[in-house]
């Protein structure tokens, strides 16, 4: 999970990026990066942090010119090192700058190619430092002089090299703005324009609460395996690129991942929330059609939107029972389990009166590892509660996800290889209650009916590219643990990695 952003414009292009980056933020908070090119150069600032402690005004200055992209950064099975932050950048061919959200499923095979095949050599363990090569390469089989069907030529062939889930927006050196999405359209990417007098802008990102912050006009979303390329003039031009494109985006992103007042294929995340309280109200007064329940609970922030509308369903209260420290991070993209327990409680604080001698229905929009509720049902009843119920608004979460989400090693997963009710037992609820599959998707097909097919794959473990075996899962659980991550930043702290404030310097 990762956001990015690329904007042409008529002016210079930092504050933009850096609004939409701000916007973005939910999307990763341990880096963040900003690439303008200007004049035949490109400039960058990119850091670990936030994207308010990375750029300040001297680095803001330095960032000229009116084409750029920007990036926000989670770390997944790789470093957290600032070497890995974005947007990457390589001078041959024509100088290109690459910014990645998602994950390259054969990342290993295509960085032993670029090195035996292509004479590329990759300097970190970022799979977007190697999508940016194989672009490279495919786009210097074109000749000298880019014409739209030269970029999307060698897009196509990026398609048929990569597999996974990824959103990229690039900037070649003179040239243009060019983005592109994977043929399955699992990870988000969203254009618009606007046009204040000096002709058109084009702004593309993960999110389109990034063109809201700009004042640009959502057009669409790209299609799976389309890419889209903005010259310098302005004009836009798109082409799909895929050979049998089929539109299945990640499911989870509507759950968790975006924002609720962004619109992800033609639905708006607030409606598919607001869809998912009703069928897992549903559910409920189905299953316990006597439930004894006197007032439902939020945890904040995500799930709030599901928990209004399941207390309206059932008929019962709803009240804000935790107040957050908005200067927490968000503790399900926090590194380390040590971590995440000690930001619980610096995150929430319990409001006793609204526990006290109730029977409370606490509701969260998931449950990964189970440590974090398993602590929030412990402070409700510290808080007075006579009884904590918890319901989560999606289904169980029993396998990883490979597709860009950092989701834990499966045996990390509290719901891996257990039922509903040992989950409950675990966490300490007294009852629990799980959103049933069908219901999530019917939710999401409630805002657009012409949502067909879902990547659920850490609902269901169907991975939808076709590529995942036991072996990349064994892989990639050994590579995931929490042991594993201490290990790899311990490694990495060793590797002195200097701040990058621009490629001039």
């Amino acid at each position: 999970m990762c956001g990015i952003v690329g904007l042409l414009a008529k002016q210079a292009v930092n504050q933009g990026i850096y609004d939409a980056l701000t916007v973005l933020q939910h999307r990763g908070q341990d880096a963040a990066g900003m690439m303008t090119w200007h004049e035949g150069r490109f400039l960058l600032r990119k850091s670990n942090g936030l994207v308010r402690d990375v750029f300040h005004t001297r680095h803001m200055a330095r960032l000229k010119g009116n084409l750029g992209i920007g990036h926000v950064r989670y770390p997944t099975a790789g470093s957290s090192s600032e070497a890995e932050s974005q947007p990457f950048y390589v001078n041959s061919p024509y100088g290109i700058a690459l910014a990645h959200n998602g994950n390259l499923t054969n990342s290993d095979q295509l960085k032993r190619e670029l090195f035996t095949s292509d004479l590329r050599h990759i300097n970190t363990s970022s799979d977007s430092e190697v999508l940016l090569n194989v672009f490279a390469h495919e786009l210097g089989k074109q000749g000298l002089h880019l014409a739209p069907g030269d970029i999307f030529d060698a897009v196509r062939r990026v398609h048929r090299r990569c597999q996974g889930g990824y959103g990229a927006v690039a900037v070649i050196n003179g040239v243009g703005l060019v983005a592109f999405r994977d043929p399955h359209g699992i990870r988000p990417v969203v254009f618009g324009t606007r046009d204040e007098g000096q002709g058109q802008e084009v702004m593309i990102a993960s999110e389109s609460v990034a063109l809201d912050v700009g004042g640009f006009e959502l057009h669409r979303d790209l299609a799976p395996g389309e890419a889209i390329f903005v010259d310098m003039a302005g004009e836009i031009h798109t082409q799909q690129c895929a050979d049998a494109p089929r539109l299945a985006s990640c499911i989870f992103e509507h759950v968790y991942l975006a924002r609720p007042d962004s619109i992800l294929d033609g639905a708006y995340v607030y409606g598919t929330r607001m869809e998912m309280g009703r069928k897992l109200g549903d559910r409920i007064q189905s299953e316990w059609p006597e439930h004894d329940i006197n007032v439902v609970i939020p945890i904040p922030d995500t799930s709030r939107t599901s928990a209004l509308e399941l207390a309206q369903h059932l008929g019962v209260t709803y009240r804000e029972g935790f107040m957050k420290n908005r200067y927490i991070g968000r503790t399900f993209i926090m590194p380390g389990q040590t971590q995440r327990k000690k930001s619980v409680r610096q995150k929430l604080n319990a409001i006793g009166v609204e526990f006290k001698g109730k029977n409370v229905l606490l509701v969260d929009d998931s449950i990964v590892r189970g440590t974090t509720c398993k602590q929030i049902i412990q402070m409700a009843r510290e808080a007075g509660a006579n009884k904590v119920y918890f319901a989560s608004a999606a289904p169980p979460v029993r396998y990883p996800n490979v597709y860009g989400i950092d989701m834990p090693a499966a045996s990390e997963l509290i719901a891996h290889g257990r039922s509903e009710a040992e989950v409950g037992e675990l966490i300490g609820a007294d009852r629990i209650f799980y959103q049933d599959l069908e219901d999530l998707k019917a939710a999401c097909r409630e805002v657009n009916p012409s949502l067909e097919a879902f990547d659920c794959s850490v609902f269901d473990g169907n991975y939808v590219t076709g590529d995942i075996d036991d072996a990349y899962l064994s892989a990639l659980e050994a590579s995931r643990s929490d042991g594993a991550r201490q290990q790899s930043a311990g490694d990495h702290a060793l590797v002195g990695v200097h701040n990058q404030d621009d490629i001039d310097d």
